[in-house]
């Protein structure tokens, strides 16, 4: 098959393409390298700043177009693929529908869907945007206001996101929580895909025995850190840290290349990632094929979807709960012998669900169900 993934995040659609080149696949990557992770791509879509920069994006669009032409499968990242106003990206959503077979969302981000499936009152039980029936930290907070969220509330965005999904083929999530937001809508034609993580190239380093000082490491998108939760987890760190200042070590991140932030986490034992999930996202997942321990999102309704009843290894966090973060890091460090099981059982976990052959054959699946 010769494939186009339009836009990308969090590398995902980069990895999804060298999977399937391996598989003997035509696969193209056109994005921006999902900004400062700086992931590869094939054709350059990057944006600076600036009214030349604007000028250079538009004119790069036009240059790449002629070359995204001809591909059974055009897979979008979220119905603003490209960093443009939606009535431009309308305009190169429509010519890529019109010169190419099939074109399928990937459910990645926050989208009209998603958000709101995270307001409806019944989806999730928390989220984002809402936990429980308060307003999470983030509405209100000026990361929200400097993402502009509320903007899919809004007219011109309402018939943007009804323009895509009328033409699309289908959808494909990388989460549980895009999924269940995309069920009600599509039917059988959205599926579950994963996020694929290539654990040939991700060396496992096991823990041999309870370390002396426990290493904890968490990673911060400076632009997305409320949202996340990071700063929650942050300030939880921090206070077991003092708690056991003698036995635990920190370290902290901040928008890292994608190459930089793998290497730098290795030496850890425990990642802290994503609080308001109800899924491990890729930070979690590339720690855990490394062997450490994922303190992230992880509840019944996740591994229920991709059928795992033995092996989970993720300790989930919840925020609805007062000191739920401080205890389970707690227990992680006064519990130390356990690490060493607890790691295999997160390489294992990978391997068994979110290794690249085996999402990258989902997804392949999927788009073959089209025709």
């Amino acid at each position: 098959m010769r494939i186009l993934f339009a836009g990308d995040a969090s590398n995902l659609h980069n990895a999804l393409a060298h999977e399937l080149r391996k598989l003997g696949h035509d696969a193209t990557v056109a994005s921006d390298g999902s900004r400062w992770m700086d992931t590869h791509r094939d054709i350059d879509l990057s944006r600076r700043p600036g009214f030349l920069g604007t000028l250079r994006y538009l004119l790069d669009i036009k240059r790449a177009l002629p070359l995204m032409t001809g591909y059974d499968i055009v897979e979008i990242a979220s119905p603003i693929f490209l960093r443009l106003k939606p009535h431009r990206v309308a305009k190169v959503f429509d010519y890529l529908r019109a010169n190419n077979r099939h074109v399928v969302l990937s459910a990645l981000a926050t989208d009209r869907v998603y958000y709101d499936a995270c307001h409806d009152g019944h989806t999730f039980r928390y989220s984002d945007y809402k936990l429980g029936d308060e307003p999470s930290p983030y509405v209100g907070s000026s990361e929200y206001i400097l993402q502009h969220q509320d903007n899919w509330k809004q007219p011109f965005m309402l018939e943007h996101s009804d323009h895509i999904l009328s033409d699309i083929d289908g959808a494909v999530a990388c989460l549980y929580e895009y999924y269940a937001a995309y069920k009600p809508l599509l039917g059988d034609r959205v599926a579950y895909g994963g996020i694929p993580i290539d654990t040939e190239s991700l060396e496992f380093r096991p823990i041999d025995k309870a370390p002396e000082k426990v290493r904890m490491f968490i990673g911060i998108q400076r632009d997305r850190h409320v949202i996340k939760g990071t700063d929650r987890l942050l300030a939880a760190m921090k206070r077991v840290h003092e708690r056991y200042p003698g036995i635990t070590e920190l370290e902290v991140v901040e928008n890292l290349p994608y190459e930089e932030y793998t290497r730098r986490m290795r030496d850890s034992h425990i990642i802290l990632d994503q609080l308001y999930s109800y899924t491990p996202g890729t930070n979690a997942l590339i720690a855990m094929a490394q062997g450490l321990v994922a303190v992230s999102g992880a509840e019944p309704e996740y591994y229920d979807l991709i059928g795992e009843t033995a092996n989970k290894p993720i300790v989930n966090v919840s925020p609805l709960v007062e000191g739920d973060i401080d205890h389970k890091l707690s227990w992680l460090v006064e519990h130390r012998d356990q690490l060493p099981q607890m790691a295999r059982a997160s390489r294992a976990f990978v391997e068994k669900h979110n290794a690249a052959p085996i999402v990258a054959q989902r997804y392949l699946d999927f788009w073959k169900s089209l025709d």
